[in-house]
This record gives structure tokens, sequence and C-alpha cells, in this order.
């Protein structure tokens, strides 16, 4: 049942910094876009014969598009070696790699490696790596795996404009049991409220 209580995306997807996280889910590049309204600079690392590319235009409604960096590798090692080589710097706040599978042990322990020396490296600190992945994810070791799907809308009159929705899941985390939320834009912002379990 839905809770009429609402709180801002941004204090519930907890993401700490100098650490990989993990998106998947099919609405995983539409929260890795709300991520970006708050944590840009954005370098976004895809394979070359990847068809979904993100449009930066497209983003404008959650992020700015002229923060974000675009590249293209040919193999997944490749990928993984620009993600490290960005967190390392520093340079971005968030370095996303978008990946067909989830990521092995030894990669991903590098990317939390590389993002803590990132965080050392910037100003503020701040550095994360989201590594988005299809389905329920599945990379071992990440800090969190957060998962999005669209969903139906709920609570609107006949007569409102139907607005998108989503259920937002937290599958794994640290230090924070597994939690589901429905979140719906209703025109004047996203909107969250806990789902029960």
């Amino acid at each position: 049942m839905l809770d009429v209580s609402k709180c801002a995306v941004s204090d519930t997807l907890v993401l700490a910094p100098g650490r990989a996280h993990e998106f998947c889910g099919p609405a995983r590049r539409v929260l890795t876009a709300w991520v970006m309204g708050w944590a840009a600079p954005v370098l976004w690392l895809r394979l070359r014969h990847n068809p979904d590319r993100p449009y930066p235009q497209g983003l404008a409604d959650w992020a700015a598009p002229g923060g974000l960096i675009l590249a293209d590798a040919t193999r997944d090692t490749e990928l993984l070696g620009c993600a490290e080589d960005g967190l390392r710097s520093g340079a971005c706040a968030l370095v996303v790699v978008d990946l067909a599978e989830p990521v092995a042990m030894t990669p991903l322990r590098r990317l939390h490696l590389a993002a803590e020396e990132g965080c050392a490296r910037r100003p503020g600190g701040g550095v994360r790596a989201l590594v988005l992945t299809p389905g329920e994810g599945g990379t071992p070791g990440v800090e969190t795996r957060w998962h999005m799907a669209p969903c139906p809308a709920r609570d609107l009159s006949a007569t409102e404009p139907v607005g998108a929705a989503w259920q937002l899941s937290r599958l794994r985390a640290r230090m924070t049991p597994p939690a589901r939320w429905h979140v719906q834009d209703y025109g004047n912002g996203l909107h969250l409220a806990p789902l029960s379990a």
C-alpha cells in the first residue's frame, strides 16, 4: 500500500563516495540521469556496439546536458580501464560504466580503489562509480545495488495527465536493509513513497 508521506529521491538514494554502486533493471539509465542532477560532471562509458546511447538533450529535465562526457570502447576491458582512469583522476564526480553483464570481483575492486583515490584528488571529494547492468544485476562486492523499473501511475484523477512512475528497489546495501519505493512524476518534481515489503 502506498504511504502518503513523501521524501526526496536524493535523500533515499544514498551513494557513498569513493565506492562503486550498481544500478540495474529496465529503467537503470533513468535512475542514472537523476543522480547526474546532483553529481556533475559525469563521464559515461559504454560499449560501442551498444544500441542504447544517452542523448544529452533528452536528459535536460533531470540534469545539465553540458556536464556529460560520453565515450565509447570496443571491449569490456577497455571500458573498465577508462573507468579506472576517470575515477582515479578525480576530474568527474560520477563515472558511469554501462555494461551488458555484471562485473567480476577483481575489476570491481579496482573501481573501488580508483574511486577512493579520486576522492582524495577532487576538491570536496565525492567521486563515485556507477555500474549499469541489465536484469537484476549481480555484480559482487558493490557498495549498493539499486533496481528500477517502470510501473503504473497512482493517485491520479481521471482528468489529470498521466505522469511517469517507477518502482525503485534497494536490493543490497552494506548498512541498510532492502527496501522498495514508488516514484512518480506529478509534474512538479519526483515524489517518492515507501512500499511495504
